[in-house]
């Protein structure tokens, strides 16, 4: 088994962390092979975002995702500079206040959850930010990647003391949206 997961985005929206969370999910909590890789541009905040996650039951011989199985995307650069990269039948997030462009003819070939997800975030704990967090809670929930158990402990290793309680909020929001995604056959 060789799971291959895309985030993209820009930068200061959490991207980096997510995969690094996902990762650390699958290596400590699941008790299985994980690579985390990321690029982005010069700037910290702002600039194009990338980070990829490998994640198998053997050791894995090459870092990088080929063809990624699920992806998501947090903004328009992302989606039109990676879409194509995903395999057919992905599953793909995307940030849909973010990403109002987009290419319906390929999407056909993809199983795509379309939400504002920044929106949802800020609803639900009052702070835009926890957005990559909610979404990490999406793509658990609807790809059963990882358990739920291994990436709420993952999340809670990884964020700051004292926000635990709005980013397990957060996470628990997205377990319920991936869940109505996996329960709709999207």
């Amino acid at each position: 088994m060789r799971k291959e997961i895309l985030f993209s985005g820009f930068g200061g929206q959490g991207v980096i962390l997510a995969s690094v969370i996902l990762g650390r999910a699958a290596a400590v909590y699941e008790n299985l092979y994980a690579v985390q890789t990321q690029t982005y541009g010069p700037e910290s905040r702002g600039g194009a975002s990338k980070a990829e996650v490998v994640i198998s039951d053997e050791p894995i011989d090459y870092p990088k995702a080929l063809k990624p199985d699920c992806a998501v995307f947090f903004s328009q650069e992302a989606y039109n500079k990676y879409l194509r990269t995903v395999r057919e039948g992905a599953k793909v997030i995307v940030e849909s206040d973010l990403v109002p462009h987009r290419d319906e003819e390929f999407e056909k070939k993809l199983k795509v959850y379309a939400l504002p997800l920044t929106g949802i975030a800020e609803e639900t704990t009052g702070l835009s930010l926890t957005m990559n967090i909610l979404t990490l809670g999406v793509l658990t929930a609807w790809t059963e990647v990882v358990s739920r158990e291994a990436i709420e402990k993952a999340v809670l290793d990884a964020v700051p003391k004292g926000t635990e309680e709005i980013n397990l909020r957060a996470l628990h929001k997205g377990f319920e949206l991936g869940e109505k995604a996996r329960t709709e056959g999207l």
